[in-house]
């Protein structure tokens, strides 16, 4: 009897611990999606959040699928300083932008070109935590910058100001050059008497 209870125990203590195993586990945070101009340069932001602190096996991948769906492609690679890839679309296009000890394992994509649409995945392992989330970033190059409905408002405030602006200024100067003919003809008035 005396067995079967160790064992039992022994059991719900194993599976206590291996759901803490699992809780114990990586988050990445990325933005979901990222709208860059083409040619220019877009940091790509990845942050983490580990049960564990920071350690000295601390590694970060990132990769990238084209929107047609071809094979994942290497992008960048850190494990105690950041590696830039040996080859591929991204050689001497890409550099670390991160910061360990502020959970922050962000890169910055140069010269950006419409191939370079696609999903971008940063996966984070801190050891023990070698389990988590990957996080993604859906990355949409387009030729100029489209206005949006805040651009629109924004054009549409400016330009009430200004007219606002124009009609008050037309005012005043209406009422001084009233006011201005008033005394003069006051004056005259005044020098006949």
């Amino acid at each position: 009897m005396r067995g079967r209870t160790w064992l039992g125990a022994a059991l719900v203590l194993g599976a206590q611990l291996r759901a803490l195993w699992l809780a114990a586990a990586v988050e990445v945070h990325t933005a979901k999606e990222v709208v860059a101009v083409n040619g220019t340069n877009q940091r790509l932001k990845c942050t983490f959040s580990s049960s564990s602190p920071v350690s000295q096996q601390l590694s970060v991948s990132w990769n990238f699928q084209p929107e047609d769906l071809s094979s994942h492609e290497p992008v960048f690679y850190y494990l105690k300083e950041p590696y830039k890839p040996p080859s591929g679309r991204f050689k001497e296009r890409v550099t670390w932008d991160g910061n360990i000890e502020r959970n922050d394992v962000s890169i910055i994509i140069w010269n950006l070109q419409p191939s370079d649409n696609g999903t971008f995945t940063c996966q984070v392992t801190n050891w023990p935590d070698v389990y988590g989330t990957i996080g993604e970033v859906r990355l949409r190059v387009v030729q100029k910058v489209n206005f949006s409905e805040i651009h629109f408002l924004a054009v549409a405030i400016g330009s009430a100001s200004v007219l606002m602006i124009i009609v008050v200024t037309a005012v005043i100067i209406c009422r001084q050059h009233r006011r201005k003919a008033r005394d003069k003809r006051m004056e005259a008035a005044d020098t006949e008497l």
